[in-house]
């Protein structure tokens, strides 16, 4: 009877959400944030790998948050495949595992969000709200661990590169950049190696985790 559901941008203004988490208690209480917060509702949960990639090609949520150890497998194995599957849902890890290869791992399958379990649950439906809303986020403790001790990578980029920085943050897309910029799509690729390079990063994705983890902090792109 789910077979025919409607993609989110079709159904009512409230949120879609899955859960993926082998852990029933788990699955329970962060079900029951999500259902007690305003303008989202839980659309299906999941267990296993298997189980989570054949109920999200059923109801097509536009936000998933993935446990990254499951019975069968790793929350990696459903956010590749549910992004090969439904390109628009988009997946937010929220994990135990405090951890940069769990975390690089997660951005390289496409996570919008990488979330520790001791966060408290009215975040929990705030990082839900950013990340249906186009945001990638990243967990406050990771990015202070990660960034501590290390000098400001941006300060090497030229404004313009600074400016395609911003927008890879913001999850525009090459053309999307180039179409904003007013420049060829080519000259985007070319400010992204660049930027890549001048920053020690070797993903577009750690390049929008870095922006995203930055917001609160004085970085600011050049003005136009």
């Amino acid at each position: 009877m789910t077979a025919n559901v409607p993609p989110a941008s079709e159904r009512n203004a409230d949120i879609a959400v899955m859960i993926v988490d082998d852990h029933e208690v788990v699955r329970r209480g962060i079900a029951e944030v999500i259902e007690r917060s305003e303008g989202m509702t839980v659309v299906a949960e999941a267990g296993t790998v298997a189980e989570g990639v054949r109920r999200a090609t059923l109801v097509r949520p536009q936000v998933m948050l993935v446990d990254l150890q499951l019975p069968d497998g790793t929350g990696i194995e459903i956010m590749r495949a549910v992004r090969e599957a439904l390109p628009e849902t988009r997946a937010i890890v929220l994990t135990s595992f405090d951890d940069d290869d769990a975390l690089a791992a997660a951005l390289d399958a496409g996570a919008a969000a990488y979330v520790l379990k001791t966060v408290r649950g009215a975040e929990i439906a705030d990082v839900v709200r950013s990340v249906a809303a186009g945001r990638t986020l990243l967990d406050e403790r990771t990015v202070t661990r990660r960034r501590a001790g290390h000098d400001d990578p941006t300060a090497d980029l030229t404004p313009s590169e600074r400016k395609v920085l911003d927008l890879i943050g913001e999850g525009m897309s090459n053309r999307e950049i180039a179409e904003r910029l007013g420049v060829a799509e080519k000259t985007v690729k070319n400010h992204i190696t660049s930027l890549l390079s001048k920053m020690g990063l070797q993903r577009r994705t750690q390049a929008a985790a870095w922006v995203a983890g930055h917001k609160r902090s004085a970085w600011k792109p050049d003005a136009d």
